[in-house]
């Protein structure tokens, strides 16, 4: 039986050492282009705020947000290309897809920011604000889930 930092391996359908691997490499190159994106352009790698600024009347900086949304869709077809699986398994009909999209646009404005801004920027600059968004993004996710799973 497999054991890395208390976690066993072999409890988890697909789980492996190289998963762990290769989620913390995505991590490291999420952080790294956060990082990089804050240096270069003093700019917050929060993806709602990124996007809505394309979705916005064309700006000064709307070339760089285009440029950072098409790397983020085409970095999938990157993964395929050399191997890469992702099994996508939807259990949600079209029309929960479609308000939960919703609710998490409304979400992150009220929030003034997503999980990406918050989470990985925010609590990287030791931001408050970002500590109590997180917070509440991770409570009312863990509540969701168990609602999903054990009330409903």
């Amino acid at each position: 039986m497999a054991a890395f930092a208390g976690i066993r391996f072999n409890s988890f359908k697909y789980m492996n050492y190289l998963t762990v691997l290769l989620s913390l490499a995505g991590g490291a190159l999420i952080g790294l282009a956060a990082a990089l994106l804050l240096y270069f352009n003093n700019r917050v790698a929060g993806i709602s705020g990124i996007a809505a600024g394309v979705i916005k009347p064309w700006q000064s900086d709307s070339a760089w947000r285009l440029a950072f949304l098409i790397g983020l869709i085409l970095s999938a077809s990157v993964w395929f290309l050399f191997g890469g699986i992702m099994p996508i398994q939807l259990d949600s009909t079209v029309e929960v897809l479609a308000l939960s999209g919703l609710l998490v646009g409304y979400g992150t404005q009220l929030g003034n920011g997503c999980t990406s801004g918050h989470g990985i920027c925010g609590l990287a600059r030791l931001s408050t604000r970002s500590m109590v968004a997180t917070a509440c993004f991770m409570i009312t996710a863990g509540l969701t889930v168990y609602g999903v799973h054990h009330v409903l």
